[in-house]
C-alpha cells in the first residue's frame, strides 16, 4: 500500500477515535476531537497531493479516498448533532446530496465512465472541513456566532449547488440512449 493511500486509511482510523472524544463533554476531549479531525483533514490535501506528484494514483486510492472524506466529515457532523452544535437539518441535506451524487457516480460505473470531483465539489468539502474544525475549537454552534452562520450558509449553497453541477455536467449518464 503506497503513501496516499495509507494516509486516506489513517483517516478512517481516526474516526472511532473522533466520536468516542466527542461522547464526553470535557473540553480536552473535544480539543483532542478537533486536533484528530484537522490531522484527518490535512491528510485529505496530502494524499491526493502526493498521489499525482509521484504518480501514485491506484484504483484502491479512487475509491478510499472519497469514501474516508465522507466518513470523516459526516461522522463528525452527527455527533455535532448530538452535542447540540449543529442542527440535524443540515447534516440531513448534505447527506441526501452525498448518497445522490454517489448513486450517479454509480450509474455511471455501470457505462464504463468514472465522475472525477469536480471544484464545487472540492469547494464544498473545504467548507465542511472549516466550519467543523471551527466549531469544534471554539466549541459554539452553528448559530451562536455569525461567522459559523455565514459559513453554514456557504455550506448549505456549495453543497446543493455542487450537487445540483454534479447532474448538469454529467447528465448523459442518466439517459437511456
Amino acid at each position: 500500500m503506497n503513501l496516499p493511500n495509507k494516509l486516506s486509511v489513517a483517516r478512517v482510523l481516526c474516526i472511532p477515535a473522533i466520536v468516542i472524544l466527542l461522547h464526553f463533554p470535557a473540553s480536552a476531549c473535544r480539543i483532542a476531537a478537533a486536533v484528530l479531525f484537522i490531522i484527518g483533514c490535512l491528510t485529505d490535501f496530502l494524499d491526493g497531493r502526493i498521489a499525482r506528484k509521484r504518480n501514485l494514483v491506484t484504483d484502491f486510492g479512487k475509491f478510499i479516498d472519497p469514501v474516508a472524506d465522507k466518513l470523516l466529515v459526516l461522522t463528525t457532523l452527527i455527533m455535532l448533532v448530538y452535542s447540540g452544535k449543529m442542527p440535524a437539518w443540515i447534516v440531513i441535506v448534505i447527506l441526501c446530496r452525498e448518497l445522490a451524487v454517489d448513486g450517479l457516480r454509480m450509474v455511471a460505473v455501470t457505462k464504463g465512465q468514472v465522475i472525477a470531483a469536480g471544484p464545487l465539489g472540492k469547494w464544498k468539502t473545504a467548507c465542511q472541513m472549516i466550519l467543523i474544525s471551527a466549531i469544534l475549537i471554539l466549541n459554539l454552534g452553528v448559530f451562536e456566532a455569525w461567522p459559523f452562520t455565514v459559513l453554514a450558509a456557504a455550506v448549505i449553497a456549495l453543497t446543493l449547488i455542487s450537487g445540483v453541477d454534479y447532474f448538469v455536467r454529467n447528465a448523459s449518464v442518466l439517459s437511456e440512449k
